[in-house]
């Protein structure tokens, strides 16, 4: 037998030693690699295979006024989830379920049956009510949960519904603002995590693993409520006296290009936009809409002409025969014969076509298209908002004298609301083209801290302050002594503009007896605070006259606007020149400290009506002074004694 020499079995050791210690650092760096390296992503996957998660949606920001009035918040709206696994009697449970959440047993039992980790039961499961997860939680099923979650809520119904839009059953914008700011306003969901064996039965010992979900910023609006609620109760009433296609009302803060109030008719309530009509809710007509602005465009020809100094107001007269003549075409003024000789003012103020048609030639073509694009027509403002329209303005290949002339008095060009409305905001407020914005700031939903807020953007300077004081003088006697008398209101200086449309059909032809009545407002007149635009679509049994239909609705949002916004009466503003059958207001008597057997021989067109009892008057309302509409009713206070 051969015998090993120490020698070589010290050498073979050596190698059985160095081979163990090579596999066992290997071994070694492979268990460092794992534990140190790999094991987080391992113990992760271990638990995702091991843990069932249920999300708790988070919060979606409100949306609220420039004072903080709520406009859109979430309530309580939870949500059933079923882990099938754990579920011992799936039969009872269906049932159960069913009963509860108003759903076939069928169909319940396919959910608490389904292969699948967990399972969100919809939509009856979606959004239940209070009283439905109370019911389900009293059973204490296993394997039945209740998740948190809500719905959206507008508390005032279709009140500012084309602004806010709406958000689906998974809270994800649609439409309005909700779908513009939708990432800001939706926060991050969160879950709570559970652990289960293979079978899925939940491992006791194990705990759960919460994560809170992050809510969505607060949405603060430029919108003020007082001006909206003004603006929404007078389309109302327009709606129900005039029943016309459709109706717009517009409101602006001049100096920023804040958005004070927009609605529009036909309207819906966002809680229930699937029972409404896609093209009610799809289409924002204040800014979506486009058509022939008719007479409010005006104030950009107007504008343009002064700022060039190709007309002085007062000073050039311009004869009205009842048409013009251009490049043998024969434009018409409203009134049949003219109104004969004119200032420029007076032609302003008359609306005359003819007169403004001079004005577009004195400008000459490119001077005034030039305008019309500084003023922003024929491109979009940029609001905040989704779906706007440019508009629509003549090649500039295709523009003849014609085209010219009839832009001049607003025909042949197709504009939007609020292009009109920061067009004319810019003639008024000093020359400043502003963008306009409806989101003012974000807001911790938690504190209520202001964490961003918007500036205005001033686009550019398209005329001079000089400029936008003869436009601001001339629209106000538009109001006082013109075609707009309608929107007058004693003790507020009011300027504006009419405009009568007449709209364009399918085929492209003017439509007969079928018109666009608006009316564009501000005041107060010497210091623009607010500029109101109103638009009544095709009004019925009515004269179809802007001055008729949409003057007198603007001069009452503007009026009880301003009394909102703090903005004191006036009386430095031009008097009201009235015309058959109109009346001028007469000032109320001062009845303090008469008899009452003295009030028979006191002739007055107002109504008396007498409060208490007594022979001395000793208050009226209103007071001694104030001009009202003849007709109007004073009432007077009485008493046993006379008056201190």
């Amino acid at each position: 037998m051969k015998r090993v020499s120490n020698v070589t079995m010290r050498k073979r050791l050596v190698t059985v030693f160095i081979l163990a210690f090579i596999v066992f650092l290997v071994i070694g760096i492979r268990l460092a690699y794992v534990q140190f390296v790999l094991g987080k992503d391992l113990v992760d996957k271990a638990e995702d295979s091991w843990s069932r998660n249920i999300t708790f949606e988070p919060e979606r920001g409100k949306i609220l006024d420039r004072t903080g009035e709520v406009l859109a918040e979430n309530v309580s709206a939870p949500t059933v989830m079923v882990v099938p696994r754990q579920i011992k009697d799936p039969d009872l449970t269906a049932e159960k379920l069913a009963e509860i959440l108003g759903m076939e047993k069928d169909k319940a039992l396919q959910h608490v049956t389904k292969k699948a980790s967990i399972e969100r039961i919809h939509p009856e499961g979606r959004k239940i009510s209070e009283e439905q997860a109370e019911a389900i939680q009293a059973l204490h099923m296993e394997g039945v949960y209740i998740a948190k979650d809500s719905k959206r809520h507008y508390p005032n119904g279709d009140y500012l519904s084309h602004v806010l839009g709406f958000s689906g059953i998974d809270n994800q914008g649609l439409m309005g603002l909700e779908a513009y700011y939708d990432e800001e306003l939706s926060g991050e969901a969160g879950s709570l995590s559970f652990f289960s064996d293979a079978k899925g039965h939940r491992l006791e010992d194990m705990a759960d693993v919460y994560q809170a979900p992050t809510d969505g910023m607060d949405l603060q609006l430029t919108i003020d409520s007082d001006i909206q609620t003004i603006v929404e109760r007078e389309l109302d009433n327009a709606e129900a006296k005039y029943n016309p296609d459709g109706a717009i009302a517009l409101a602006v803060d001049p100096d920023t290009g804040e958005i004070l109030a927009m609605s529009s008719r036909p309207s819906f309530d966002p809680e229930n936009y699937k029972e409404a009509d896609p093209d009610t809710y799809n289409r924002n007509l204040p800014i979506w809409s486009s058509y022939e602005p008719g007479s409010t465009f005006k104030i950009i020809t107007l504008a343009s002409a002064l700022e060039e100094k190709v007309v002085d107001l007062e000073n050039d007269h311009f004869h009205d025969s009842g048409s013009i003549k251009v490049d043998g075409a024969t434009l018409h003024c409203w009134k049949r014969g003219g109104h004969g000789d004119q200032t420029y003012l007076e032609v302003v103020q008359n609306s005359c076509n003819p007169g403004f048609v001079s004005l577009g030639q004195k400008l000459g073509t490119d001077r005034l298209f030039s305008y019309i694009k500084d003023f922003g027509f024929g491109e979009k403002t940029g609001i905040d908002l989704q779906g706007e329209g440019k508009g629509i303005l003549f090649d500039p290949a295709k523009i003849g004298q014609v085209e010219t002339a009839t832009t001049a008095f607003g025909q042949g060009v197709s504009v939007t609301p609020i292009q009109q409305v920061m067009g004319v905001s810019a003639a008024i407020n000093g020359g400043y083209l502003y963008q306009p914005y409806i989101a003012k700031s974000w807001k911790d939903p938690i504190t209520g801290k202001t964490e961003t807020a918007t500036d205005s953007v001033m686009k550019r300077r398209v005329v001079s302050e000089d400029t936008s004081e003869q436009v601001r003088y001339a629209l106000e006697n538009v109001v006082a002594k013109g075609t707009g008398r309608g929107a007058y209101r004693e003790g507020f200086r009011i300027g504006g503009k009419t405009g009568t449309a007449q709209k364009v059909g399918a085929n492209g032809t003017y439509m007969e007896n079928n018109y666009i009545l608006s009316f564009i407002g501000f005041a107060p007149a010497n210091d623009p605070e607010i500029v109101v635009y109103l638009a009544i679509d095709n009004p019925k049994n009515t004269i179809q006259f802007g001055g008729k239909v949409a003057a007198p609705i603007v001069g009452t949002i503007l009026e009880d606007s301003l009394r909102s916004m703090g903005v004191a009466p006036q009386k430095d503003g031009p008097e009201k020149s009235y015309s058959w059958p109109e009346e001028p207001p007469e000032e109320t008597p001062d009845f303090v400290g008469m008899k009452k057997r003295e009030l028979t021989e006191y002739y007055t067109t107002l109504n008396i009506e007498l409060s208490g009892e007594g022979e001395y008057i000793i208050d009226q309302e209103p007071k001694a002074g104030t001009k009202i509409e003849a007709g109007s009713t004073v009432r007077l206070y009485l008493s046993e004694n006379p008056p201190e």
